[in-house]
């Protein structure tokens, strides 16, 4: 996602949004299959990298994991309500098996999983979180997938993303699009033409029934997440454009914790040679976001 922060499921009325509301106190452990049915093959635990993961976090044994669980089909809940799901969390269960580990997921507003992987309430931030100069301030990142920004609306809509004045857009707070949307509103009034209002919602899926509902005329997230949208509003929506702004996600993990970073990587690696990396992401249908070599804080090299 190009979050500054987002994994939501795509919402189809307002009974649907407030259901995932209540998402955010959910917890979960891995899971072997998500809303798509399919099993994903458990990944061979690697004894050369598990034997490079840091003394306390091997001793418990698992990875406490923050993710926004509203951003399908990156990480959302599944049809149990709590169990969360998506392709960031079956990659990401297969990194924790690699490396001997069990994976605890907790949900969290996305604004606030960087500064707990900080705080030491998670080992990990696993949330679509586009990598970036500011981010890497904040936290050591690795990447593992691809992805740009997509605009959407109802469908027949024939809003232009390049001149949307006037119009009513959503985004979901603290993610890049938000930056974006701002810069092109800034355009509009500088031409001398109608602001952009900029609905902001915690959750992307509180942002799609936005413009499912035609609260707002168009959104705007990660590609993946629209598209998946798009998919399962079952008409309603349409892509806007095509796809821009590309960059990597990484997983967060403190400052400090560096040679950690370098271990997830290894594992991330050895995913991709093994082919478990693709299973997971044809499972999913984002192979188009699929990277070929993970690094560890990418901005700033």
């Amino acid at each position: 996602m190009f979050r500054t922060a987002p994994g939501r499921r795509a919402i189809l009325g307002l009974t649907a949004a407030a259901a995932l509301t209540l998402s955010l106190a959910a917890c979960g452990s891995e899971s072997d299959t998500g809303s798509s049915g399919k099993a994903v093959p458990k990944a061979s635990a690697d004894t050369s990298l598990a034997d490079k993961v840091p003394a306390d976090i091997k001793a418990a044994g698992k990875l406490v994991i923050g993710t926004d669980s509203s951003y399908a089909p990156s990480e959302f809940l599944d049809t149990d309500g709590k169990t969360v799901v998506g392709f960031d969390v079956d990659l990401f269960n297969a990194v924790g098996q690699k490396l001997n580990l069990k994976t605890e997921w907790q949900s969290a507003t996305f604004d606030s999983i960087i500064p707990g992987v900080s705080s030491g309430k998670y080992q990990v931030g696993v949330s679509s979180f586009t990598i970036n100069a500011k981010r890497e301030k904040e936290a050591t990142m690795i990447s593992y997938f691809s992805a740009g920004t997509q605009w959407a609306a109802k469908a027949g809509a024939t809003i232009n993303p390049d001149d949307a004045c006037g119009k009513k857009i959503a985004v979901q707070t603290a993610t890049v699009q938000v930056d974006d949307v701002n810069a092109r509103s800034k355009k509009c009034t500088d031409a001398g033409k109608p602001k952009i209002t900029v609905d902001q919602y915690q959750a992307q899926s509180d942002a799609t029934n936005a413009v499912v509902t035609g609260k707002d005329e168009a959104m705007l997230a990660d590609s993946p997440v629209v598209a998946y949208a798009v998919k399962q509003t079952n008409g309603q929506l349409a892509l806007l454009g095509g796809i821009y702004d590309s960059a990597p996600y990484g997983y967060v993990v403190a400052k400090d914790k560096t040679e950690f970073a370098g271990v997830i990587k290894d594992a991330v690696a050895s995913l991709i040679a093994d082919g478990t990396y693709k299973t997971i992401l044809d499972k999913w249908g984002v192979t188009a976001g699929a990277i070929t070599a993970p690094e560890v804080n990418p901005a700033a090299s």
